[in-house]
């Protein structure tokens, strides 16, 4: 793309869809669930990782150049960062099952991978419609989609780690590395809900 024609809200659009097809290749991987093949999950993920690295890289050259940004420039390079923490977090969670050489699921894995698949569909959705943030009637009522998921995960990684220390006290392997985890899993649904945060001060400063 030339520079001064570089498309801020497309760069957005792309960092969510990243962030989306990094947290249904997750899911997928749990829900069938193979530590011999787990390792080309891991590299598959890590491809989508750099391909979003590279679109922020894109990102920041135009940010620092373009004569009239969309949004003020500081605004624009937060919310790039924090998608850019989804990304980084997800691909966290896939390194993390390897790097455990985890055996065996926790009961609740999967459910907190929906969940996070479920924050990053209702960002995706938020961020293709951000660039009519202005006029639109919608993007608010998907940001609190956002925030609602996230509460929803706080309950679930309340109730997961209780679980933990009840019902596995026999494996303290098995408790340390799923602590781990399931302390990254929130941590993506979480910055989810940063960026939906930064979308709705977005809309108040411009409103």
């Amino acid at each position: 793309m030339a520079r001064g024609k570089f498309d801020f809200f497309t760069a957005f659009e792309s960092q969510g869809k990243y962030a989306n097809d990094e947290a249904q290749l997750l899911l997928d991987e749990l829900k069938d669930f193979n530590p011999d093949t787990l390792l080309a999950r891991v590299e598959a993920m890590h491809e989508i990782e750099n391909a979003a690295d590279q679109q922020n890289h894109e990102l920041f050259t135009n940010v620092a150049t373009v004569f009239l940004p969309p949004l003020e420039r500081e605004d624009i390079v937060e919310l790039a960062q924090r998608l850019d923490d989804i990304v980084d977090y997800i691909d966290d969670v896939m390194q993390q099952l390897y790097m455990f050489n985890i055996q065996k699921l926790h009961p609740n894995a999967l459910e907190v991978a929906q969940l996070i698949v479920r924050a990053t569909d209702a960002l995706f959705v938020a961020l293709k419609e951000f660039r009519n943030f202005r006029k639109s009637k919608v993007l608010t009522e998907h940001v609190i989609q956002v925030n609602n998921i996230e509460e929803e995960a706080d309950a679930l990684y309340f109730r997961v780690i209780r679980d933990l220390y009840i019902n596995h006290t026999d494996d303290p392997v098995f408790i340390l590395a799923w602590s781990n985890i399931f302390q990254r899993m929130e941590r993506c649904i979480d910055t989810c809900e940063n960026v939906g945060d930064m979308l709705g001060t977005i809309i108040l400063k411009n409103s």
